[in-house]
């Protein structure tokens, strides 16, 4: 299938390399990381960061800081590959909900793993893996068939989540041996969101164009 347009992905990706871009070629990456990245402790109360982004905002503004051109090239593709067909399936007002969503969802989870962490968390790793989940859940091409009454739908999620599981752990124990971190858990909860919104969010899309279509016919 040819990669669709994806205008709000197209517009995402430009503003975050836009901002990778200011804060390097200014040289406030280093203040920005920790104003703006998303710190477990700050939520906690055992730190208080004077100018600093309010903590309930950092989910968002972290998604903007990307620590090398690498990190954000990477994270660049996935948005654009994964983005654009979401966007194309589910229609860009859910394809931006589903992002924000899965921002919050992948701090959220981060947090709860580790809430006295005073490491900031920055990249758009975990909205990206919502938009992944939501991907690998409505354009797989594997069909699971139901068992002990399980239905379909619900199996391809369970596999779904523990091949992204394993995959994020394993990542995860690379990253410890080259001693770098990687927030594996903040993935596993973004991922988790765009699993269970893709089918609702696709549903709500096609409901609202079969009512567009329907006013648009001409009345008998």
């Amino acid at each position: 299938m040819r990669m669709p347009s994806g205008p709000l992905t197209n517009a995402v990706l430009a503003v975050t390399v836009v901002a990778w871009l200011a804060l390097l070629l200014t040289g406030w990456q280093d203040y920005a990381i920790v104003a703006g990245g998303f710190i477990p402790a700050r939520l906690s109360g055992l730190v208080d960061l004077a100018g600093a982004v309010p903590a309930w905002l950092t989910p968002l503004s972290s998604a903007l800081l990307h620590a090398s051109l690498m990190h954000l090239a990477f994270n660049g593709l996935m948005l654009l590959f994964c983005g654009r067909h979401v966007e194309w399936a589910i229609g860009a007002p859910m394809m931006a909900l589903l992002y924000l969503v899965g921002a919050y969802v992948s701090a959220a989870t981060h947090y709860l793993v580790d809430p006295a962490s005073m490491v900031p968390v920055i990249g758009a790793s975990g909205a990206i893996s919502a938009l992944v989940g939501a991907y690998a859940l409505l354009f797989s091409r594997q069909r699971i068939t139901s068992k002990f009454g399980i239905p379909p739908v619900v199996l391809h999620v369970a596999w779904l989540a523990a091949a992204w599981i394993v995959l994020q752990l394993v990542f995860g124990y690379a990253f410890r041996l080259e001693g770098m971190g990687i927030a594996i858990w903040s993935h596993i909860g973004g991922f988790a969101a765009g699993l269970v919104l893709a089918v609702p969010m696709l549903r709500w899309r096609q409901r609202r164009l079969a009512r567009a279509a329907a006013e648009a016919s001409p009345q008998p």
